[in-house]
Parts: C-alpha cells; structure tokens; sequence
C-alpha cells in the first residue's frame, strides 16, 4: 500500500491533462489513476496536480543579509508558493564565486522545505573584469552562472564566457543591460517618468545588451539565458533568434506580465524594480511572447528588502519585490493565460533551464520523485505581506485578491506544506 494518495484532482503536465489519483510511496510516484489505496488520503476535489513549481532566480538574504531573508525562510515561502526547487541568484554578500562559497550554500539549504540550486558569478565579486573559475564550479555540479543585476559590459569578457560555457555545457543568464545608458535613471523612461519628474531608463538600454549578446552567442556557440525581460524589442530580438536556431532561452517576472510604469504614479517604492516596469505596449509583448513559447519561464527575481530601506523615497529607494508566495496566483489572476500555459513557464520550462529536470518539473508519473503541488485555481484570497512567510513585506501586490492557491506541496514526497500551511 502506498504512503499517501492525492485523490480526486486533475492532473496538469508536460503529458496533458487528465483526471487521476497520485500515490506516492518512499518519495516517489508510485502509481498514477484510478482505485488506488494508501495508508494516508488527501482530498484533492476541484484540485490540479501539478509538477512543483522552479524559480531560476531567488535571492535568499543569506549570507550576508540574514536581516531581510534566511536560507529557511525563502525556501519555506517558496513552498507555500507551490515551489519544489529555487535557483539561489549569486548576489549574496559574499558573492558566490568560488568553491568554498558554494559548498557553504548548500550546507545552509540542507534540510530546507524544497531543493536549493545554487548558481554561480559569471565575474569575479560581479566585477566584470574577470572570469569566475567556471570549470572548477561546473565541475561541482553548478550549471548556471549569473552575474545577477550586473550585466557584463565588456564585449570581450562576455564572448569569452560564453566560449567557457559552451566548452562546459553549462548556461549563462545574463540581465542585459546597457550601464551608460541606464545610468541616474530609476523608472521607465517615458510620458509618465517625464510626467512625475524622475529620471528614466529608455528600454534601447536593455534591447542593445539583448541584441548584442544573440550576436555573440552566434559567434560562439554558447548557451544563454536572458533573465527579466522587459521590453517589447527585446522579445522581437529573441524571436528572431530562436527562429534562427540560436541556444538561447528567456524568462519574465510576473510583475513585468502584470504591471506597468503607471503603477509607479505615486511613488511608490514597492513599484520600484529591475528592470523598470515598463508601457502597456511592453507587457503585453510580453504576455504574446510567453504565450507563444518565445518566452520559457516565469521567475519571481524574489528580492527580500526590510522595510526602513524600501519605505525611502522613490530615487533613492532600492529596487526588487518579493515573489515567492505571490507568482503563481499572480499568474492565474491577471495575465489571461491558460493555466496550463502558466504551469509550464513556471514547472518544466524552467526546471530544463537549470538542468534539474530529473527531479523537478517532469512528468507525473510512476517513477519520479514525489516533487508535486496541488493547486486549487478558483480559490481567491488578499495578499499581506504581514502574514507571509518571507522575512521582508516589500510585495507589490500589497491588498491586491488574487484568484488560485497552492494548498498543498510535496517535496520528495512530504507533505511540506499541507492546507497551506508550512510544515516546515
């Protein structure tokens, strides 16, 4: 007899959608369909099964901002988000640009609520003068380097990565960005930053870093990711490239998909991200790119910040959001896309970008670990950043109803969340 039996559910994956009982037995899917029997039953009337859900960029506060975020406690909101996996982003204080620093990484996720990836600097400290050792972290098992919200600007530099890179099999993710371009600039530059009378950021500053990139990623071959696009040209670049065969992929916020820059009128700082929200014409290029599969995944760029530092004023302000808890309900509320759609760019697409499609992301099935959410899509529910698990509160989704909800997630085959409440 299995351990414990989902039961009552539509199962959405890679495969389609079918109506199905879930059993899972020592971490495992042990038997997908009908009259199936287990020691435990969860009710899952109404519920879908789904892969759990991979954020490739997480930031996690710890080491070196315990204040804002733990190891533990992202890992716990991410799986009150519906998360089995996150990707830890590099920009931690110290920089995760060596060995020791990984292999203390992972000793802080041991035993956390859901899988903690860690990816790698592609510079030393996110410098961007010279090449972290990526043979020597590849070897260690990385397989996605990132040099965050530093967007490599030397020409050179970033062809020799991406050369590194394609030698290694392992992925660059790359924010693109212009610095001189963007430079003194805090919102999107446009009628509405004109308007309120801050300094903008022009989207040509991240189009010209996309394009420049596709063209060296031809040059050389190397594989890339473009993380938090933005901007409706940066997703016509992407288009062509992947018409054109070139190895690349790319990945949205939810924000980016929800929001625009007319959020930003009042000047609220829980607006304030990176890259800027952008016009109406942008995010909904964005919404045909992710629909078309132009666009991979979805990622939350979960960026903890405490709330004396957020509440500045608006220029000075840091940039970034928390995400975790949000993202998928986000998805499901406001975007229009179908739900399967939506557990794609957030499950299996992104799971393949990481190289952990073995454990996330694929297919319910006999077999697989038992990494899985159960989602209950009609259930609606106000976001307060007071009551989440996230040791910040600078959601921008602050008193919005969202529609979806995670009530369940398993990871290798525990139940660590359970009627949406964290188990661990």
């Amino acid at each position: 007899m299995a351990d414990l039996l989902l039961a009552g559910a539509m199962v959405i994956d890679a495969l389609g959608e079918r109506r199905a009982d879930v059993a899972v037995t020592d971490g495992l899917v042990s038997a997908v369909g009908e009259g199936l029997t287990a020691a435990t039953v969860v009710d899952c009337g109404g519920c879908v099964i789904a892969p759990g859900l991979v954020d490739l960029v997480t930031r996690l506060g710890e080491p070196g901002h315990e204040q804002a975020e733990t190891v533990a406690s992202a890992a716990r909101a991410a799986a009150l988000g519906g998360y089995t996996a996150i990707v830890a982003s590099p920009d931690s204080t110290p920089v995760v640009d060596d060995a020791a620093i990984v292999r203390d990484l992972r000793a802080l996720a041991a035993g956390a609520a859901v899988d903690v990836e860690v990816a790698a600097a592609i510079t030393i400290g996110h410098r961007g003068e010279a090449l972290a050792p990526l043979g020597e972290l590849a070897a260690m098992g990385v397989r996605l380097f990132s040099d965050a919200d530093h967007c490599i600007q030397d020409d050179r530099l970033m062809r020799r990565a991406l050369e590194y890179a394609g030698d290694l099999g392992v992925t660059l993710a790359q924010r693109g960005e212009s610095a001189s371009l963007a430079a003194g600039g805090h919102m999107h530059e446009g009628p509405i930053s004109a308007r309120l009378g801050v300094a903008g950021i022009p989207s040509e500053a991240e189009e010209l870093m996309v394009m420049r990139d596709m063209a060296l990623c031809r040059l050389t071959g190397g594989r890339l990711h473009f993380q938090h696009l933005s901007a409706a040209g940066s997703v016509a670049i992407v288009r062509a490239a992947r018409a054109g065969g070139l190895p690349v992929t790319a990945s949205v916020t939810p924000h980016h998909l929800t929001l625009t820059d007319a959020e930003v009128a009042p000047y609220d700082p829980m607006t304030k991200v990176t890259p800027p929200l952008r016009g109406e014409a942008d995010r909904a290029a964005l919404r045909v790119g992710i629909l078309e599969g132009v666009i991979d995944a979805v990622a939350t760029d979960h960026c903890p910040i405490e709330s004396h530092r957020k509440e500045a004023p608006y220029d000075d302000a840091p940039a970034g959001v928390i995400g975790l808890e949000t993202a998928l309900a986000v998805m499901l509320t406001s975007t229009g896309l179908p739900i399967a759609r939506v557990l794609a760019a957030m499950s299996w697409a992104p799971a393949a970008i990481a190289g952990i499609g073995h454990r996330h992301g694929g297919p319910v099935e006999a077999g697989r670990p038992a990494n899985l959410c159960v989602i209950d899509p009609t259930a609606t529910w106000v976001v307060e950043g007071a009551t989440m698990a996230s040791r910040s509160r600078n959601t921008a989704f602050e008193g919005h109803t969202l529609r979806g909800r995670v009530r369940h997630t398993l990871h290798d085959g525990v139940l660590v969340v359970l009627d949406g409440e964290a188990k661990r």
